[in-house]
């Protein structure tokens, strides 16, 4: 594949975009250096609408924001069921579990399974979430840094680095709400790139958008009753929906950068809104993303073509290097790093969390508040110095990771953890020895049937409901290990718990 040259103008650009992320830490250092409870929850004093742009930043990825366009571009846009299946699990988090989080007044996802099971599960889920999230900074900074630099003369070492050193250091200086309006920009960048991408290649075809529209028909590359055949994307749409309602419980309920954003806003209403903001956002996303494949489809139909044996994952990189002007698409790529500082600078924060929170303050009866913010920094300037190596080491090794991949793992190591979630919330009788053993056998059943043909989303719908229903079975020869849960099921929600004395 021929590379094209990134050029001064698209590094000019590249540059401002990264200096302004930087900017937000340095504004927002001195408010988060005051405590834990700032540097993790921003004191509670974050608008809805600002946490829910923060939310929908952090689950889009990097790897999201290319790929979406490549399924739309190679086949269909059968995936957005599982954009549909976000505003489909909202009232579900509403009325179940934001409840939960808010009256505990957590900070961390996992110490409502202390509460609920006891310190070993709350141990597990936060180290589960901790190893998991430095290894998923690493495919973060890797896969676009891949794809950029695929089909341009940028130095992928230079790139990776460059991303893992800025998130470092505005993530540290400036806490969740730096990283919360870090998010907002950048969820506005990225979005803003994508409708660009959109109108800059439509009106370079002739007919512009009817011919778009007409060759989407024509080809089958929106969802065609005829495409409903064994084996094809569209076939497929009750798995991808059903396997994203349970990938998304998982990073909703379980995963700790996104419950830590329930706490940065003034009130459960608020929360409840920010859930409502993430929701239209991921519906709009739909004609967004879905929609720049298939007027990249068209494109390269009736304008241009694309060198022979081109690898797709970069269509999107590619087409702004070589079809848009310099600076504009120096802004277009900073979409695309936008994407993945997002979710880089949730996982930094939210392993400092976990650290701090569920380890350090935890077990430990000598409690600073600012000296624990300072640890908290350093925790993120050791999660990211492992990311960005890591992502450095699958460069040099050439590993080719894909998003089926990323979706495996999420289903291996995830989505049983928020299986447990489930079973402390919607029953009575689980408890602490039977989730573990549910885990245990989630987590095994998930690995061996990952190695099969199934799909990914299939392997999250079945590790969810072993976790759950082994969890709950488990539990039952052990009922004289029952813990007081009093406020913490829906049977109980609306009665006062009383923390246990640890």
């Amino acid at each position: 594949m021929n590379e094209v040259g990134f050029g001064t103008g698209n590094w000019i650009a590249l540059c401002i975009y990264l200096l302004i992320t930087l900017f937000i830490g340095v504004y927002f250092s001195k408010r988060a250096g005051q405590d834990t409870e700032a540097f993790f929850k921003a004191k509670g004093r974050v608008p809805a609408w600002a946490v829910g742009f923060s939310i929908y930043a952090t689950t889009l990825s990097a790897i999201t924001y290319m790929g979406t366009p490549e399924r739309a571009f190679n086949t269909d846009w059968s995936y957005a069921a599982g954009n549909i299946a976000i505003i489909a699990i909202i009232p579900l988090l509403i009325y179940f579990y934001i409840p939960f989080f808010r009256k505990l007044d957590v900070t961390t996802a996992y110490e409502y399974l202390e509460e609920r099971f006891g310190i070993v599960m709350r141990v597990i889920g936060s180290l589960a979430f901790t190893l998991f999230h430095i290894g998923r900074v690493a495919i973060v900074i890797y896969l676009p840094t891949l794809a950029i630099t695929s089909v341009s003369d940028i130095n992928p070492y230079l790139i990776a680095a460059l991303v893992g050193l800025l998130c470092m250091i505005y993530t540290f200086m400036g806490g969740i709400e730096g990283v919360i309006w870090s998010d907002v920009i950048q969820g506005i960048i990225l979005i803003g790139g994508a409708v660009a991408v959109i109108f800059l290649g439509a009106f370079q075809i002739d007919g512009n958008f009817a011919t778009i529209a007409q060759e989407a028909m024509q080809d089958k590359k929106l969802i065609s009753v005829e495409n409903w055949k064994f084996g094809t994307a569209a076939a497929a749409i009750p798995i991808i929906f059903i396997g994203s309602i349970f990938n998304n419980l998982h990073q909703y309920t379980a995963s700790q950068d996104i419950v830590q954003r329930y706490q940065t806003t003034g009130s459960i209403s608020s929360t409840n809104k920010s859930l409502w903001t993430n929701g239209f956002l991921a519906l709009i996303t739909i004609p967004i993303f879905y929609g720049m494949g298939t007027v990249l489809y068209s494109f390269y139909n009736n304008v241009s073509s694309l060198p022979e044996g081109f690898n797709t994952s970069a269509i999107v990189p590619y087409f702004i290097l070589t079809q848009i002007p310099p600076f504009v698409g120096g802004l277009l790529i900073a979409a695309i790093f936008a994407a993945a500082q997002s979710t880089i600078s949730s996982s930094l924060n939210s392993i400092s969390a976990c650290v701090v929170v569920d380890l350090k303050q935890r077990f430990s009866k000598n409690n600073n508040s600012k000296n624990d913010v300072l640890l908290a920094r350093i925790i993120i300037i050791i999660a990211g110095i492992f990311g960005t190596l890591a992502s450095l080491y699958l460069i040099n090794q050439e590993t080719n990771e894909t998003w089926d991949l990323f979706l495996l793992v999420t289903g291996l190591f995830g989505v049983p953890i928020a299986g447990v979630f489930a079973v402390g919330i919607f029953t009575k009788r689980a408890n602490t020895y039977g989730v573990i053993i549910g885990l245990i056998v989630a987590a095994i059943v998930s690995y061996f049937i990952g190695k099969t043909e199934i799909t990914p989303f299939t392997v999250s719908v079945i590790g969810f409901f072993i976790a759950f229903i082994v969890g709950y079975l488990a539990s039952l020869p052990f009922s004289k290990h029952n813990k007081n849960i009093v406020g913490l099921t829906i049977y109980t929600i609306n009665d006062q718990y009383v923390k246990e004395t640890k």
